[in-house]
């Protein structure tokens, strides 16, 4: 249903405060719904952000919601002090990179802002200077990416058998071999589609200067992915460079892309 015949004089301060006399309730199709783009900042409590394309929540593409669907930012003027505030309102860590453009695939839709510029100090991206996105002033291969310290990751170094490494705080490290056990292997299998089981041994790292990011990890019946699972805190470890983790799945990944 929709309300029509709405008539204002623009000096009201609220819509219910216009001549409304002939308003009534009708059917109407969504060619007839009425949106309409406004030349001033986004209302923070109806504008939200987020990062996709990375499979976790501190990294991706950076889209933002307006006007009822989600839309992406131009990399005009944008740098590392505009990746700090978008890291901060996420509450995903400190900036790594800007990359740009493009780096986690393009959007499709709208894109919503342009020349985003933050001082760095700002609470949100809302805060900070920055314009409509006017059409045609730019493409989908100028979409912002953003990687932030909290983003994580896993892979096996051979596709689907090899070192176990995490990726955290911009650097691929080591999970120590101490107690892990095969629930915890078989999870790991899982997660990264290379079937449900796989064997546990150790081995020397594979990058020797590469830190060893998780230790004692052991995973439970009811944890949905490795990252979940208890461990000692992260880079605090009783490990070397010959204990590190080998996994090896009896599955096969039928895809398989890492772009770092």
């Amino acid at each position: 249903m929709c309300v029509i015949g709405f008539s204002c004089s623009g000096s009201e301060d609220h819509l219910r405060n216009c001549s409304s006399a002939q308003a009534e309730h009708v059917k109407c199709s969504s060619r007839e719904r009425l949106y309409i783009t406004c030349s001033g900042i986004f209302n923070p409590t109806n504008s939200s952000i987020r990062l996709v394309g990375s499979g976790g929540d501190c990294a991706g593409r950076l889209e933002v919601f307006h006007s009822g669907s989600w839309g992406t930012v131009c990399d005009d003027s944008w740098g590392i002090e505009d990746v700090q505030v978008v890291c901060r309102q996420l509450q995903c860590g400190e900036a790594l990179s800007n990359h740009i453009p493009v780096w986690f695939g393009p959007g499709t839709g709208s894109i919503w802002l342009n020349e985003v510029e933050c001082e760095g100090n700002e609470t949100s991206l809302w805060n900070c200077k920055y314009k409509l996105c006017e059409e045609g002033e730019c493409g989908h291969h100028e979409d912002v990416g953003v990687v932030c310290s909290e983003f994580k990751e896993i892979r096996l170094t051979k596709s689907c058998e090899g070192n176990l490494e995490v990726f955290y705080n911009g650097t691929w490290g080591n999970v120590c071999h101490n107690q892990m056990d095969d629930e915890t292997a078989n999870m790991v299998c899982g997660e990264l589609n290379c079937g449900r089981r796989g064997s546990l041994s150790y081995t020397e790292a594979r990058v020797k200067s590469a830190p060893n990011w998780l230790d004692h990890v052991k995973c439970r019946k009811h944890d949905s992915n490795l990252l979940q699972c208890p461990s000692s805190p992260w880079g605090q470890n009783r490990c070397d460079n010959h204990n590190e983790v080998h996994i090896n799945c009896t599955g096969k990944r039928t895809l398989s892309l890492y772009i770092y």
